[in-house]
């Protein structure tokens, strides 16, 4: 099991931050490697189901996404199933002025990916990935902003 967690502070309101990423799209315009979201459906809990593509370790993994928790404002959680299974939770927290939005997955990947690169490749991969993610919010965020 990996897991990663990170948190970055944007410029906007937390109901801004929440609708951008409410947006299953927007999380392949920000997400290095989620090249693909289909078949997008809302749940009655407010949340999402989706089939994605995500590239790691130059493999391409299929799977679905599934938002368990959908609290406006507050909180988002999916469940990862698929060949890559495990947990998002993003977390919306007002600051001054602005918005902490903090990242924390935690997942197992394929065997094959472990075997081609090794676990200590594949932990930096996603730690860096997770930080870049946070930093396209903040910059789309802010850049819509103003």
């Amino acid at each position: 099991m990996f897991d990663a967690r990170d948190t970055v502070h944007i410029d906007a309101d937390v109901g801004a931050v929440f609708e951008f990423l409410d947006d299953p799209h927007n999380h392949a315009a920000v997400t290095p490697g989620l090249t693909d979201v289909r078949d997008v459906e809302r749940l009655p809990n407010g949340g999402k189901r989706l089939s994605y593509t995500y590239r790691m370790a130059g493999l391409g993994i299929d799977g679905e996404l599934v938002q368990v928790e959908h609290e406006p404002n507050e909180r988002m959680r999916f469940e990862l199933r698929g060949r890559l299974s495990g947990t998002i939770d993003l977390t919306f927290t007002p600051t001054n002025g602005g918005t902490e939005l903090t990242y924390a997955a935690e997942y197992d990947l394929p065997e094959n990916a472990l075997t081609t690169v090794g676990e200590p490749v594949i932990r930096r991969f996603n730690e860096r990935q997770l930080r870049k993610t946070l930093d396209n919010v903040a910059v789309e965020l802010t850049s819509t902003r103003g």
